[in-house]
């Protein structure tokens, strides 16, 4: 603590607030190495749509691309590596067409984005992401997309990545949003 708990021997307003501010940052990173799914470790899954959410979960749709396709991932270490293992219903999307709906992460600044991540679930906190690699897509578009905290359609070329540097288990490229 600070010089006055030495000099007088007791704690001060300033004392009080730090050690309130380290409790709270501390509990706080306690939260984030935690899941909210019973066994899973915290950043593997599909992700878990908050039910004090401001915002309405994904409707299932026919003709969409199912997150719970993409998230059927089991992963394995090879060589200190964590890598995923797919099945071979995610493995014959690779190189093909699909139409996928989430929610938009931007990764820069903007109401336009042509590269951003698609996630299954809406972001909760600015700094976390909402699941494991499983339930994000990074997407690259042809044109502009207007960013929006509702749901959006995009359609493109899926990559399956068995190895990516980034850790990313799935790319669209040449995406465009779609209704």
């Amino acid at each position: 603590m600070t010089d006055g708990l030495r000099a007088t021997g007791r704690l001060g307003w300033r004392d009080v607030a730090l050690t309130v501010l380290l409790l709270a940052a501390a509990a706080h990173a306690l939260a984030q190495l935690s899941s909210p799914i019973a066994g899973v470790p915290a950043g593997t899954g599909p992700g878990v749509h908050s039910p004090n959410s401001p915002f309405a979960p994904l409707v299932e749709r026919a003709d969409v691309l199912p997150w719970s396709l993409l998230s059927d991932v089991k992963v394995s270490v090879v060589k200190k590596r964590v890598l995923p293992t797919f099945p071979a219903a995610v493995l014959a999307l690779d190189g093909k067409t699909q139409r996928v709906q989430g929610f938009m992460m931007p990764l820069s600044p903007g109401q336009k984005q042509t590269h951003f991540l698609l996630t299954s679930v809406p972001l909760t906190c600015a700094f976390c992401t909402p699941g494991g690699p499983e339930s994000m897509i990074e997407v690259k578009t042809r044109t502009p997309v207007k960013y929006s905290l509702e749901p959006v359609l995009v359609e493109g070329t899926l990559a399956v990545l068995s190895d990516d540097s980034t850790g990313l288990y799935y790319r669209m490229l040449d995406g465009q949003q779609t209704k």
